[in-house]
C-alpha cells in the first residue's frame, strides 16, 4: 500500500496536470472560433472555383488540354498528400489523416501501383515508420501561427514543379473537414490533374440544350484554364489548412476536457484511497497507544 506521503505527493501532481488541462481547453475554445470561422469563408471559394473549372473543363476538353486537366497519360506513380498539425495532444485528429492515407496507399499498392508521401506538418512524419523510403519531402508547418494563401501557394507551386518533372501522375490530398468540435471527418480529394465533377445545370445557366455556350470567353476557355488550374490546386490545398487548423482545435478542446475529468476522477480515487490509508494509520496508534496504557 502506498504511504500518506506518495499519495498526496501523486494528488498534487494530478491536480497541476488538471489545471495545465484545463487551461490548454479554455485556449482550443478561443482558437476553435476564428480557426472555424475562417474554414466556414474559405468553402465557398473552395467549391465555387471547382464549379467553374468544371464548366470551363467541359467546353474545352479534348486535344490540347492541359496536364493538370488531361493528365499524364498515365496512372502509375501516385503522391499522397498528407496535411497534418504541427503539435499532439489533440486526440485522433493526425491519427485519423495518417490511417487514411496509410488505408489509400495499401489500397494502390495491391492495384499494383507506385505509392509516395507528401507530409505536410510535424505530425504527418510518422508515416516514415511504415515506408521509410516512400516520404519525398516534408513541408514545415512550424512557423505558421494561422492558416496563410502564400503557404498553400508554396506547397501547391513544388507539388506543380514535381508533377511537370514526371515525379508522379496523381496526386491525392488528406485532411480533416471540420463538422463539429465533435466531429472531424478524414477527407480525400484528388488534386492533380484536377477532378472534374459532374455540373449540375443550376450551376451552368449559361450553356444552351445544344450545348453551345450562350457567351464567348475572352481570352479562350484554355488560357482561362490554364491560369486557373493551378490557383485552384492553391485554393484547395488551402481549404485543407483551414480546415485542419479547425479540425484541430475541436479535437484538442475535446481531448483536454476529457483529460478534465478523468484527472478530477483520479484525484477522487486517490483522496478516498488516502482518507482510508490516513485512518488506518490513526487507528493503529490509537490502538498501540491503549495497549501501552493497559500493559503499564
Amino acid at each position: 500500500m502506498a504511504s500518506l506521503k506518495a499519495l498526496k505527493i501523486r494528488i498534487n501532481s494530478v491536480k497541476s496536470t488538471q489545471k495545465i488541462t484545463k487551461a490548454m481547453k479554455m485556449v482550443a475554445a478561443a482558437k476553435l472560433r476564428r480557426a472555424q470561422e475562417a474554414a466556414m469563408a474559405g468553402r465557398p471559394y473552395a467549391e465555387r472555383i471547382e464549379s467553374v473549372v468544371a464548366s470551363l473543363a467541359a467546353r474545352a476538353g479534348g486535344e490540347g488540354a492541359s496536364p493538370l486537366l488531361a493528365g499524364t497519360g498515365k496512372d502509375q506513380v501516385h503522391m499522397l498528400v498528407v496535411v497534418t498539425s504541427e503539435r499532439g495532444l489533440a486526440g485522433a485528429f493526425n491519427t485519423n489523416i495518417v490511417r487514411a492515407a496509410r488505408r489509400k496507399a495499401e489500397e494502390l499498392e495491391a492495384a499494383g501501383k507506385t505509392v509516395r508521401f507528401y507530409t505536410v506538418g510535424r505530425k504527418g512524419r510518422v508515416i516514415k515508420r511504415f515506408y521509410p523510403t516512400g516520404v519525398v519531402a516534408d513541408h514545415d508547418l512550424s512557423t505558421m501561427k494561422v492558416a496563410r494563401f502564400d503557404e498553400a501557394k508554396a506547397i501547391a507551386d513544388d507539388l506543380l514543379a514535381r508533377y511537370a518533372s514526371g515525379e508522379f501522375d496523381v496526386a491525392h490530398l488528406f485532411y480533416a473537414k471540420f463538422q463539429s468540435a465533435l466531429v472531424q471527418i478524414p477527407t480525400t480529394q484528388q488534386i492533380i490533374p484536377v477532378s472534374v465533377p459532374t455540373r449540375d445545370p443550376k450551376l451552368a445557366p449559361t450553356l444552351s440544350n445544344d450545348g453551345d455556350a450562350a457567351v464567348e470567353y475572352e481570352p479562350s476557355e484554355e488560357k482561362i484554364l490554364d491560369d486557373l488550374l493551378p490557383r485552384n490546386v492553391a485554393v484547395q490545398v488551402f481549404r485543407a489548412l483551414l480546415e485542419n487548423a479547425a479540425s484541430e482545435q475541436g479535437s484538442r478542446m475535446n481531448a483536454m476536457d476529457n483529460a478534465t475529468r478523468n484527472a478530477g476522477d483520479m484525484i477522487n480515487r486517490l483522496s478516498i484511497q488516502y482518507n482510508r490509508t490516513r485512518q488506518a494509520a490513526i487507528t493503529t496508534e490509537l490502538v498501540e497507544i491503549i495497549s501501552g496504557a493497559e500493559a503499564l
